[in-house]
């Protein structure tokens, strides 16, 4: 097998890979700006130097030229090589600046003149704390500044579009942004623009940044030179957790991580998951804060002659039960969510299942030729697949407002999902019947309903989806609810980059805990009530569960969707229907 010597020690490999991308899949800390394992390799930055060589192979003899001690002869290339571009070769020997006095003082000139024109305003950057110019600085780069004439300014704090501000004082020129919108979102929105130590990216006279897909320009910016217009000094990294999620506005299922603070989501940026999304995701998705934070539904809701007031959970438990005794088969009408996770639609199902009551649909919500064959599905649900594979009915909305119309239902239980609000059903059909919404924010469903019960949302609990491929994912509490707590979840993230989170913190309080809880918590509840109860303590349990008697999720668990980063268990989406 082919080997390659990096700092003395030997590497095998296979393939052909370029030699810094072979050491960070190994390990090996090395500096690099304008390099980006999904973009191209202009290797414009020059910080990732190395000392190349390969052995001397002698056509003659067939074999490699031998030192007087035995060792191969290595011939090193004349010049310093950028490792971003190095394709490594059988027998090479890299030197880094471990190794090589040379390479450390190239990383350091190179870092110096990087920071010459730099504005230096770490303290009131947006990046401080991510990012990789100072880290590198003090990793690699020299002590002090040789520079002491007056630096060139550029532009600041230009609105290049809706969601992205650029310093461009602070921009090296790494060029990863403009060969993104070349590259990934081909929107080539932006560009270089100016020449020598003036140049920056900026958009054509006219026009604005408004690619869907802008704010991976500011992920990936590895400066502080691109930054969110909602995000900008709002919080510093530090002061954050940062939870694994999923992307629940498309059926995409994008992997993302959800940044908290003081119990409130700061931010959502994307995950990497090869399999799905890559490093990037859809700029609505990021917007999806407002729902996780706004409008929420706290602490259970009943209808009292015309008044809605607060109630308790037992009093919601109670008005739950009460309204399902005698009742015929053909009486209640269980509405699942595709928006909704796999595991709240499968305790909902079991339950009206055990009870008799089978008139259990759901409407998906597909809005054809609104996806762009990328990261944004025509599916605007993340569990489309989930539902017809737990085996709700699937209507359109024409089929369910007749199925409303012409049966005699006296009660209807709708998970999470705004049917008067997008148009699927007409409001005067819910006002006869018994009506208990559960969901997690007020819309215009949730207004009519007799019985609100609050549920967690998909960053308050553990939960799964299965995607538009067909893919099952799950996402890990990110947020506290009035009844978790994040030191005693072990799934929970329970301290910000640096330490614990403790409740002398200033940014550590109750103030902003929503009184809910799972809808297969409150489903558990109503069932005990029944002596119908399951036992379920958490989330992973019912997986284990619906692992063990439905087909399709055979041999599934947290565990794996974990180590996996989600599951393809649906080979062919086209052929799924309900069952």
């Amino acid at each position: 097998m082919p080997e390659i010597f990096i700092d003395n020690v030997r590497y095998e490999f296979e393939g052909k890979p370029l030699v810094l991308q072979f050491m960070l899949d190994h390990g090996l800390d090395h500096p690099f700006f304008c390099y980006h394992p999904s973009l191209s390799i202009p290797a414009n930055c020059r910080q990732c130097y190395v000392e190349a060589g390969t052995p001397v192979f002698n056509r003659e003899t067939n074999s490699y030229e031998l030192d007087e001690s035995g060792e191969r002869v290595i011939r090193f290339f004349p010049k310093l090589m950028t490792a971003c571009s190095l394709e490594a070769t059988d027998g090479m020997v890299i030197k880094t600046h471990r190794t090589s006095a040379l390479v450390e003082r190239a990383q350091k000139d190179t870092m110096e003149f990087i920071l010459v024109n730099h504005p230096l305003d770490c303290p009131i950057c947006d990046q401080a704390g991510e990012c990789p110019l100072q880290i590198q600085t003090y990793k690699y780069g020299p002590e002090g500044s040789r520079f002491e004439h007056k630096k060139v300014h550029k532009p600041k704090r230009i609105k290049l579009g809706p969601r992205v501000i650029l310093d461009a004082e602070r921009c090296i020129n790494c060029t990863r942004c403009v060969r993104f919108t070349e590259e990934i979102s081909k929107t080539h929105q932006l560009t270089i623009i100016s020449r020598g130590d003036k140049n920056y990216p900026a958009v054509a006279p006219g026009t604005e940044f408004d690619d869907p897909y802008s704010l991976n320009t500011v992920d990936i910016c590895p400066v502080g030179a691109l930054t969110s217009s909602d995000f900008r000094f709002k919080a510093r990294v530090w002061e954050m957790n940062q939870t694994p999620g999923i992307d629940i506005t498309n059926g995409k299922g994008c992997n993302i991580d959800v940044w908290t603070r003081d119990n409130v989501v700061m931010r959502i940026t994307p995950r990497y998951n090869p399999a799905v999304n890559d490093h990037w995701m859809p700029d609505f998705g990021r917007e999806d804060i407002r729902r996780m934070n706004e409008n929420r539904i706290s602490k259970p809701e009943v209808l009292l002659d015309g008044d809605r007031i607060k109630s308790s959970w037992n009093n919601a438990e109670l008005n739950f039960t009460e309204n399902l005794a005698g009742l015929e088969s053909n009486e209640i009408l269980v509405i699942g969510s595709a928006f909704s996770s796999v595991e709240d639609n499968y305790a909902v199902k079991k339950l009206f299942s055990t009870l008799g009551f089978n008139h259990q649909v759901f409407v998906p919500n597909i809005k054809e030729g609104s996806g762009d064959g990328f990261l944004i599905d025509d599916d605007q649900y993340p569990n489309t697949n989930g539902c017809r594979l737990l085996g709700f009915e699937e209507l359109t909305s024409e089929k369910l407002t007749l199925l409303l119309s012409k049966g005699n239902f006296k009660m209807i239980v709708s998970l999470e999902d705004d049917l008067v609000g997008r148009g699927v059903l007409n409001e005067d059909l819910l006002k006869e019947p018994y009506f208990v919404y559960m969901g997690s924010n007020h819309n215009k469903t949730s207004a009519l309903a007799d019985l609100i019960v609050p549920i967690a949302n998909s960053v308050e609990q553990s939960c799964s989806y299965v995607n538009s491929s067909g893919r099952i994912q799950r996402t890990t509490a990110a947020k506290e609810t009035l009844y978790t707590n994040r030191r005693l979840n072990l799934e929970m993230s329970v301290g910000r980059l640096d330490r614990y989170g403790t409740k002398f913190d200033n940014w550590v309080t109750d103030r902003n805990r929503i009184d809910c809880i799972p809808a297969w918590d409150f489903i558990e509840r109503v069932a005990t009530n029944l002596d119908k109860q399951t036992g379920y303590e958490s989330a992973s349990e019912i997986m284990d569960e619906i692992a063990s008697v439905l087909p399709a999720f055979n041999g599934l668990s947290y565990d794996r969707i974990d180590d996996e980063l989600g599951v393809q268990i649906i080979g062919d989406v086209s052929k799924v229907t309900s069952a």
